[in-house]
């Protein structure tokens, strides 16, 4: 039975975890939980899951909730007792938004866990740290987004197999060809209505704004150790092709599926097995037509800036992560405009100081 700490419990791919773990209770179990702030939600985890740890990140949160904690759960909050989870289980599952879960992921590596990984900011931030730390570490790294887990598995689960070319897909998100003038009315709500797939705030805003596509570009130069030069990006919009692979002789592999991030959370978890995921199969004959359109760099200025601060390096990935966390959520509250999150990022790096990504401490500096 693989035993598994939960990080970032609450939010969209945690409460999937749990749900791939209630479909094969013989197969997984939660031994440690971990949320930000939602109690009442992480007290109805703490006790359909029955974790022999459970952390609250918030005190304030905690302590709302302590005295209904079920017997036989050790349960304590703040920051430095969430971190403590990832010691228990064989598995840490990375499920933390935002810079925060570069901690979690380090003390992972730390304690010699395996990673499965749905924290973008790990790798954006902290991509040379975290792998150098995992090679000498001897733990095993599975990636969970759905682009990266299509990559891995054309790969045949390898972070190290050879290839041509990394094809990235991104949907294109809601604006797809919208000019600029129509980008400066978009409102948070028409914003949040992504086409096709189902996520939480920060990360549909990113997808919106192709942010998020640049990330997935910095992502994989870390994790397959690949050059900027041999990852390509490609919109297509039905979300049925996760990502391919290009190998020497030109052939190439792509893993399909309709949109869900059940089946790469489930696949994390399972792999090289592969378990009925209660999804639905592919129906080819009534799919229709499957799309490839051009991803235009200066196009979407929040993909643009991503591939600048890779093409930087060190820590100019961390001070873009950064700036979009605050942008971002200053448009969700409505403080600035759609295209005021680019603006706002741009105006972070040409300002931000060179630092080499040596340690974590350089890392939260930047942030």
């Amino acid at each position: 039975m693989k035993e598994i700490s939960l990080i970032g419990s609450t939010g969209s791919i945690g409460t999937q975890v749990i749900n791939v773990v209630r479909r094969y209770p013989e197969k997984f179990h939660i031994q440690s939980l971990v949320a930000n702030a939602s109690a009442e939600a992480f007290l109805r985890q703490v006790r359909e899951c029955k974790p022999a740890y459970a952390a609250l990140v918030s005190e304030e949160e905690g302590k709302k909730i302590a005295d209904q904690i079920p017997e036989g759960v050790t349960f304590a909050y703040g920051k430095e007792a969430a971190l403590q989870a990832v010691h228990y289980g064989d598995t840490a599952f990375i499920a933390a938004t935002g810079f925060a879960g570069l901690q979690y992921s380090l003390k992972a590596i730390q304690a010699k866990k395996d990673i499965a990984l749905a924290n973008k900011e790990t790798l954006v931030c902290g991509g040379e740290l975290v792998m150098g730390k995992i090679k000498g570490a001897g733990t095993r790294l599975m990636p969970v987004d759905s682009e990266h887990s299509a990559l891995w598995q054309a790969l045949n689960f390898r972070l190290n197999a050879p290839f041509r070319r990394l094809i990235i897909t991104a949907s294109g998100g809601p604006f797809y060809g919208k000019t600029k003038a129509e980008l400066a009315n978009v409102t948070p709500a028409s914003a949040l209505k992504h086409p096709t797939w189902n996520m939480g705030a920060k990360i549909t805003i990113d997808s919106a704004t192709l942010l998020n596509k640049g990330f997935e570009v910095i992502e994989a130069k870390w994790l397959y150790d690949c050059p900027l030069e041999k990852i390509h990006t490609v919109v297509q919009p039905e979300s049925i092709i996760h990502s391919m692979v290009e190998f020497e002789d030109s052939g190439i592999l792509a893993q399909m599926s309709y949109p869900t991030m059940e089946l790469p959370i489930q696949l994390a978890l399972t792999y090289p097995e592969r378990l009925d995921c209660d999804l639905k199969p592919l129906e080819f004959e009534t799919l229709g037509a499957i799309r490839f359109l051009p991803l235009e760099r200066k196009a979407f200025p929040c993909y643009d800036l991503a591939l600048v601060a890779a093409e930087k390096g060190d820590n100019y990935p961390c001070a873009l992560n950064g700036a979009g966390e605050i942008a971002v959520h200053a448009f969700l509250q409505e403080r600035i405009g759609f295209t005021e999150i680019a603006e706002t990022m741009r105006a972070v790096l040409e300002k931000t100081e060179r630092m080499k990504t040596e340690s974590y401490e350089i890392l939260k500096e930047t942030d």
